[in-house]
């Protein structure tokens, strides 16, 4: 026993009698260096993911107060009196950005310090003809999460619980893009932090995805289209997603489920064609439009339980 061990009236050292095994000092040191170590790369892993999670947030107020911007500019009134929404709004927003930030912080610290993921950095490292071809296999993956989540948020246990958050926003606005319930916001949050580790991508080819996302997050919700007519009603618009095909799911409630393109949709039945913006009334009605006909109106006739369930979230 070491000369500055504390012994009791027995003889038994006190740290024993705390239950403590005293170690040699040699194995002490290594323990304590152990620990340090441990303790340094929790606090780097915490510290990589708060600066995430401050670089979605930001990232959220500043593509979304731009795009809401140009809405006040080009279609003045727009946003009246939806003030306080949009308020609840950036409030669900800031949370997703913190549950979408947490994970994608700790896997960029793994990745730049201890080689985690498939990201690569040197173009060499694969074929240049496999950087676009990853992102499209990228969106595509993500868009068929998207399809299936979604569509499984649209239960009624799931939308009561958690989707009818995001679907108390009528009209949706710029600021509704991640205005999400916490459970749907970590559905969300999971895919891309899955999939660098399942499929090889280029950090720039990955900067390309998360801008898409982002892009077509906001611009799906703010309530008019950004699009040139020849591509969301041309043919490209029979296959890629925009602000109207998405805008008829939230008129609707129903169908529309894609984030991206409209493959699963169509597969699966669940495409109900585009909406039309100009038939959109004060509070979120609308009278379906665009391609959507008589049907399209029956079917937004039968949304409204679903409206009548998230009304106490608005």
């Amino acid at each position: 026993m070491g000369a500055g061990a504390m012994i009791g009236q027995d003889g038994t050292s006190i740290e024993r009698f705390a239950g403590v095994v005293a170690l040699p000092s040699r194995s002490r040191s290594a323990y304590d260096l152990s620990m340090s170590l441990l303790l340094s790369l929790i606090v780097s892993a915490a510290l990589s993911a708060l600066a995430m999670i401050a670089i979605v947030g930001t990232r959220y107020l500043l593509v979304s107060g731009a795009f809401a911007a140009a809405t006040r500019w080009r279609h003045p009134g727009l946003y009246a009196g939806l003030d306080k929404q949009i308020v609840r709004e950036i409030r669900w927003s800031l949370a997703s950005a913190a549950i979408y930030g947490l994970p994608a912080g700790v896997i960029a610290w793994g990745w730049r310090y201890h080689g985690w993921t498939a990201i690569y950095s040197d173009l060499s490292a694969w074929p240049l003809w496999y950087w676009p071809l990853s992102i499209f296999l990228y969106l595509f993956a993500h868009d068929s999460w998207f399809y299936w989540t979604h569509r499984w948020m649209h239960g009624p246990r799931l939308f009561k619980l958690a989707h009818a958050v995001h679907h108390a926003s009528r009209p949706p606005t710029a600021w509704a893009a991640m205005a999400f319930h916490p459970i749907e916001a970590l559905t969300g949050a999971i895919v891309i932090p899955l999939l660098v580790f399942l499929i090889p991508i280029h950090v720039g080819a990955l900067a390309v995805v998360l801008s898409v996302m982002t892009v077509m997050g906001v611009t799906n919700h703010m309530g008019w289209e950004i699009f040139p007519r020849f591509i969301w009603a041309g043919p490209l618009g029979d296959w890629l997603i925009t602000a109207t095909h998405h805008q008829r799911h939230h008129v609707e409630y129903r169908g529309n489920y894609g984030l991206y393109f409209r493959i699963w949709d169509r597969l699966c039945g669940t495409d109900r064609g585009l909406g039309d913006f100009d038939a959109v009334r004060p509070g979120g009605r609308a009278a379906i439009g665009g391609d959507a006909g008589p049907a399209g109106r029956g079917a937004a006739a039968a949304g409204g339980h679903d409206r009548q369930r998230a009304d106490g979230l608005a």
